[in-house]
């Protein structure tokens, strides 16, 4: 509760650094924020083009498969990789004043999340102008599913950030470990997929259950099953609390390594 109420307390120096990172992203171009919107058009163009034109698959609207998985996993691999370096990144201003540390993780998280949270309705948009309807009583799961991948982003990045302050080849080791979580991650294909023997194992997988609820909720259109969600808070929880004690125990000397 002390950290909690900390970090509303400095809600404001939140806000800022979020507003700051948000106008930061796309200073000095032209289009400017509307780049937030133009990315992931960009990006169902080209997997437009290639899966149904090129590499054709058997599964319907395979741009759209991906698409709806895709644009969440971009959210926490952002936040895995380049969080590694939030702490690092800001450690002029962490020498001068003080504020709570995680605060710079926190930021970090919310401006990738509210850049996600734009790019769904690019998205929902994409799926009504393809015909694929948007069920109320699935859409109503996913604030819920943001929400439980926000704790799993916000977990990790706590995490590896606070490692890569004393340990800094984590920063750059964390691109190779994120393209490989994304293969194991059921983001470019569906869990059916898996060979049975190993679905136990992709079910260890923290995002898997976040993936497919995205999934079931925009491309199938239906409620996920109780038994994903379960799956997604516990590993909402566990990883949230694993990166919060471990940044809790290494921030105390982050001043003298940086």
């Amino acid at each position: 509760m002390k950290i909690i109420n900390e970090l509303y307390a400095y809600r404001e120096m939140i806000r800022s650094l979020v507003h700051r990172d948000l106008r930061g992203r796309y200073k000095g171009s032209v289009l400017g924020f509307a780049w937030t919107f133009i990315n992931p058009l960009l990006q169902l163009m080209v997997y437009t083009m290639v899966f149904s034109i090129i590499l054709r698959n058997g599964i319907k609207d395979f741009y759209l498969f991906l698409f709806v998985a895709l644009v969440p996993w971009i959210f926490f691999s952002s936040c895995v990789s380049a969080g590694a370096g939030c702490i690092r990144a800001q450690g002029d201003m962490l020498k001068k004043i003080y504020f709570p540390r995680e605060v710079i993780p926190v930021s970090f998280v919310t401006s990738q999340f509210v850049n996600m949270c734009l790019s769904m309705i690019v998205v929902l948009a994409v799926l009504l102008i393809a015909g694929y309807p948007i069920r109320f009583e699935a859409l109503v799961w996913m604030p819920l599913v943001m929400i439980i991948e926000y704790f799993v982003a916000l977990g990790s990045a706590l995490l590896v950030s606070s490692v890569t302050v004393y340990w800094r080849d984590v920063e750059y080791f964390m691109g190779i470990i994120v393209m490989a979580w994304q293969f194991a991650t059921p983001v470019m294909y569906g869990l059916e997929n898996v060979p049975e023997k190993l679905v136990p194992l992709f079910r260890l997988n923290p995002m898997t259950p976040i993936i497919v609820a995205y999934r079931d909720i925009l491309y199938y259109g239906r409620v996920p099953q109780l038994e994903t969600l379960i799956s997604a808070v516990i590993f909402g929880i566990v990883i949230l609390f694993v990166g919060y004690q471990t940044f809790s125990r290494l921030k105390v000397h982050f001043a003298e390594e940086l």
